[in-house]
This record gives C-alpha cells, structure tokens and sequence, in this order.
C-alpha cells in the first residue's frame, strides 16, 4: 500500500545515485571487452600485486573497471545499511541486502574470470549477475520514490493478455537476449556474420557454425524483444494513457528499443568500433531496467480484473413451487 508518509528525499537521492553509479560501472566494463582488456591484468584482487598500477594501455581499462566496481560496491553496503536503519517496509530492506550480495557475487565472478583466463561461461554469468544488480538498485530507487509512495488507487488489469503477465514476459525475454548478447560478445562472434541487415546477403546464413549461430540467435532475439516491447507499449498505450506512471516508461522503452537497434547495426557497420559497442551494452541494460519498472509499476498500478460472472439463471416454476410446498 502507498503511503507518501514514508518519502525521505534524502534516502532516495542517494539511491537514485547507486544506481547510475552501477550504470557507469557497466560501461567501463562494457569498456574492458570492447578494447580487449579483460587480461591486461592477469592476477586478482591486486592488480601486478599492487593497490594502484601505473595506468597504462589496457591497465588503464582492466584496473578502472576494478576501482569503480569496488566505489559502487561500498555505496551498495552503505546503502543496505542506510535501508535497514531508516526504511519500515521489510521486502525494501531485503532488496537492500539482496544488492549487496548480488555485487559481492559479481565481484568473485569477475575475480575468477580474470584468474582463469576469461572461460566463456565465467564471463557470461559475469554480464548476467551485473545486469541483476543494476536492476536490483534501480528498483530500490524506484520504490523509495514519492511517485510511487503516492500512487493513484490501482486499476483494474482488464484485456488480453493481461499487461501485469505481458510486462513480465517482456522482461524475461529481454534478460534472456542479454544473456545471448554477453555470449556474443565474449565469444568474439560480432562479426561472424559481416553484414546487416542480411546475413551473408541472406535472410538466413547457410550454413551454422559456433559462432555464427551465436551472432544470429542474438538477432532472433532481437526480433522477438521487439515483438514484445512494441505489444506491451500498445497495450500500455491503448489501455492505460491516463496513467503517467505507465506511459512514461513506455515511451522511454520504445526510445530505447529503436536506439539499441540502431546501435546493434553500427556495431557491424563499423567493424566493432569501440564507441558504438559499449553504448550497445549500456543501451541493452537500460532497456532492461526499464521494462523491470514497467513490470513493477504494473504490478503496482493494476490488480487482476474480476472474472466475468455469468448471467443468473432463472429456476424453473415447477421447482419454485416445490420448494413452497415443502
């Protein structure tokens, strides 16, 4: 239940700031993969066995990428602290604590790719766990936020399909094309497939090796993400206008839907040119916290429509009688 009462600027202010703090931590990382950085420094917590390395080269990206994740990581603790002593609501207070171990995990996964030599399946659950704990500290902005402490009375989540499954699936299929997007990435399969928006001058490669059925598997999934973005912005818009708190963050979705698009061929157009392939990786995450908000908001701006009650049926006379009789 909303309660404007419960509003403290100061707490999500500071929220608010963990959380871009974690977006620029994801495009410096993004930034260690694009240059090829990911070993430039081969051991791990220290960096050639020192605290601060001369900044060189690839040290300058590898070990950047570790002093910002430890800056965000302290202001993740401060924060759960911050939340455990000030915040009532005990599921915000929980999200505090699940942030925390979400960027200590991430951290050790980080660590571990580096110390064994960047294993695929290590640097993907990397990406991934990084993309939980961004969405994990933009939900925590959200829910300390006076709009959402002072949210209109729900309405009801009438029409196929439902908006509050639609947003869900919605997100699930973005994480997922992430996830797909991580692989590509650290497989080196971005160029496998050379041209856009054809594959080898085809709708469909002829034929499927690793790494161009990696590159191709991400543009499906491109297709499908834009499926359902664009069903879940019409579903928004058609039902729903008169709610801000639905529109808004639909319309920035579709935004950045067309720009990751965009970005995505780039990456191609431009032999995986440094600039454009970052951006691709903050555009995906931002795409995702936003279809996470749009879940959250819809699960707090709706309720489940009541079920259609079917028309009364009158008794039959004979039965009525009966029943007087008796």
């Amino acid at each position: 239940m909303s309660d404007p009462a419960l509003y403290a600027r100061g707490l999500h202010r500071y929220a608010t700031a963990v959380a871009v703090a974690t977006g620029v931590l994801l495009f410096v990382g993004g930034l260690v993969t694009s240059t090829g950085s990911g070993l430039a420094v081969p051991d791990w917590p220290l960096s050639f066995g020192k605290l601060f390395p001369k900044m060189t080269g690839g040290v300058l990206f590898e070990h950047g990428h570790r002093l910002v994740a430890g800056t965000v990581a302290l202001l993740t603790v401060v924060l759960a602290i911050v939340l455990a002593r000030a915040e009532p609501r005990r599921w915000v207070r929980r999200l505090g604590l699940a942030a925390v171990a979400a960027v200590i995990i991430q951290a050790v996964l980080g660590g571990l790719t580096v110390l064994l030599k960047l294993p695929v399946a290590l640097a993907v659950a990397h990406a991934g766990v990084a993309e939980i704990f961004f969405c994990l500290t933009a939900t925590i902005a959200l829910v300390t936020s006076r709009s959402w402490l002072a949210a209109e009375a729900p309405m009801s989540d009438a029409g196929r399909p439902r908006l509050r499954t639609l947003s869900v699936v919605t997100a699930a299929a973005v994480y997922l094309q992430v996830l797909v997007g991580a692989l590509v990435r650290h497989t080196g399969a971005g160029l496998a497939i050379p041209d856009f928006p054809l594959s080898f001058g085809r709708l469909v490669p002829e034929a499927f090796p690793a790494l161009v059925l990696y590159h191709f598997a991400h543009r499906v999934g491109a297709l499908a993400v834009t499926v359902c973005v664009v069903w879940l912005v019409a579903a928004i818009l058609r039902r729903h206008r008169d709610r801000p708190a639905l529109t808004r963050p639909a319309l920035i979705l579709i935004g950045l839907l067309g720009w990751q698009i965009f970005l995505g061929a780039a990456i191609v157009w431009t032999r995986r040119a440094v600039v454009p392939t970052t951006t691709h990786v903050l555009s995906g995450a931002l795409v995702l916290v936003t279809t996470v908000i749009i879940a959250l908001r819809a699960h707090c701006e709706l309720v489940p429509a009541a079920p259609a009650r079917s028309p009364a049926v009158p008794e039959p006379a004979h039965s009525t009688a009966q029943a007087a009789a008796a």
